[in-house]
């Protein structure tokens, strides 16, 4: 007989407090509902829509399709090794707590220290991108109606700190209506996903470029080598599929998290790919081919999207209107993406790894969230978009730092568990065959491991201070910011997880499988 909702809830809470955490937030959220705030962070036809400008000089239509596969396998590769730290230690620490289980005892505080500045670091960056492409968005509608007019980037920088505080403010006051807004987060972005699909192919029939075009032209406009080039493009695939670990820092606030967690987490990133291959494939038909290609190419970064609903529906209303739906799905992101970013921060203060831990480790009692922690994400953002001022190559620097930091943070505990004979996790619901695990954790090591060199490097030659990236100034910042704290701080006070009770033959009388996996409640291994 099934144990009760107040019977696993007492488990679960139990099962957090044998980590060195209490159950502080509510558990609001369901599978679907996780499902949906996952979806909405990677949001991923949306951000792979955005983001074409990122591919298009890079090769073309080719690496729009083959770079979004490519990033797709990658990333699948890593979700699913991610799933069963997740499952073995459902905490919202996520990958810091899970390098402190793996390292051993003489590096794990400064390597469990490190992953989780490269986790919060990642999701500051990343949560800058959507009030990037939101106000990316305004500004070419503005642009679809008036052709004269020449956005500023005092303006957009205007707009992006509007949408900024819109996620901010409903972050906190607004933490209980975050499953519903999740939800239908998920049914708008689906909803929009069909509808523009549909839209776009309808309308540009029957004037259609050929399935060679759209899945071989390759095209080199940035002045490296073909293959380097090509190379570059997967950014917008990896950017439009990152940050699935979402769900690790959500995953306090779900019940039966050792089963659920994993599957959302690789079911987000499946959608994404499914999802973004069906989309990128039916604008692609729909942009006109090779009559248009270099029209979008040349096209500002704000425009091209719109543009090619333009082209597709022959109609300026029609391009508006299809453009809402990236629009507001960017409003549900930024929302999403502060939610997960300030339980990150919130994680790692518990644990005292920032600057001023203790404030940024509490939850408002009457709010129910973790206010400072927000505050924390909001200056974040703000410092980002200082950089969206300055530098034509803005998105690419942010999209890059975000996409590499989480990689790395991803990839460390990967590494060290894949090196060490995938043998220092406990048992766990869900489980990868060893061989298939094997392939799986190599083949995602050196997908970060290629896309980290990569994500570095300019888009364009020769390179200028205009359309430098950026991304390795602001890895530098992070590392001094990182080193800095350590050897004034947390070198001496930072002790990193508690998770001696936890590890293999550390818990006296207990192994880790009936502390953290109790086969009792019906949960079988995958």
């Amino acid at each position: 007989m099934g144990k009760s909702k107040e019977e696993r809830a007492a488990e679960e809470a139990a099962h957090l407090e044998a980590m060195g955490q209490k159950q502080e937030l509510h558990k609001n959220f369901s599978f679907l509902s996780l499902l949906g705030l996952a979806f909405a962070i990677l949001n991923s036809w949306t951000a792979l829509s955005v983001s074409m400008q990122v591919s298009l000089p890079s090769g073309g239509p080719s690496s729009v399709i083959w770079g979004l596969i490519t990033a797709g396998v990658g990333n699948l590769c890593v979700s699913l090794s991610l799933g069963e730290f997740l499952s073995a230690y459902p905490i919202a620490s996520g990958q810091y707590y899970w390098t402190a289980c793996v390292c051993p005892p003489k590096y794990r505080g400064f390597m469990s220290y490190f992953v989780g500045w490269l986790s919060a670091g990642g999701w500051v960056a990343m949560n800058a991108t959507g009030p990037l492409l939101g106000s990316q968005l305004i500004t070419g509608l503005i642009y679809i109606m008036d052709k004269t007019y020449e956005p500023q980037r005092w303006q957009q920088f205007c707009l992006y700190l509007a949408f900024a505080f819109i996620g901010f403010f409903v972050n906190v006051f607004g933490n209980r209506l975050l499953p519903i807004i999740d939800k239908v987060a998920f049914y708008w972005s689906l909803t929009g996903f069909i509808m523009t699909s549909i839209t776009v192919l309808a309308c540009a029939s029957p004037e259609y470029p050929t399935g060679t075009w759209v899945y071989t032209r390759f095209v080199n406009e940035t002045g490296w080598p073909n293959g380097f080039a090509w190379l570059l493009g997967l950014l917008q695939g990896a950017f439009g599929l990152a940050a699935y670990d979402s769900v690790a820092h959500m995953i306090e606030e779900i019940p039966k998290p050792r089963k659920q967690g994993p599957l959302v987490m690789v079911c987000a990133v499946l959608i994404g790919i499914m999802t973004g291959f069906l989309f990128l494939s039916s604008v692609l038909f729909g942009s006109g081919g090779e009559r248009n290609l270099q029209s979008l190419i040349d096209a500002a970064s704000e425009t091209a999207l719109i543009t090619i609903y333009e082209i597709a529906t022959n109609n300026r209303a029609g391009a508006v209107c299809l453009t809402m739906f990236p629009l507001i799905c960017m409003v549900f992101t930024t929302t999403s993406l502060f939610t997960a970013s300030s339980r990150m921060v919130y994680a790692f203060a518990r644990d005292d790894g920032l600057f001023f831990s203790k404030d940024l480790a509490k939850v408002d009692k009457h709010l129910h969230s973790p206010v400072n922690a927000l505050c924390l994400s909001l200056v974040g953002v703000i410092i980002f978009g200082c950089v969206y001022i300055g530098s034509a190559s803005a998105f690419n620097a942010i999209s890059s730092a975000a996409v590499v930091w989480l990689n790395l943070s991803y990839i460390i505990p990967i590494g060290v568990n894949l090196f060490s004979g995938r043998k220092l996790l406990p048992d766990r619901p869900f489980r990868l065959p060893n061989t298939l695990g094997y392939l799986l954790n190599i083949v995602g090591l050196l997908y970060v491991t290629l896309t980290t060199v990569l994500f570095h490097f300019p888009p364009f030659l020769p390179v200028t201070g205009d359309n430098m990236n950026y991304c390795v100034v602001a890895f530098a910042i992070l590392e001094i910011l990182c080193l800095g704290w350590w050897l004034l701080y947390a070198m001496r006070h930072y002790k990193g997880p508690a998770v001696e009770g936890i590890m293999p033959g550390t818990a006296p009388g207990k192994q880790p499988d009936e502390m953290l996996v109790t086969k009792a409640d019906g949960e079988k291994p995958f």
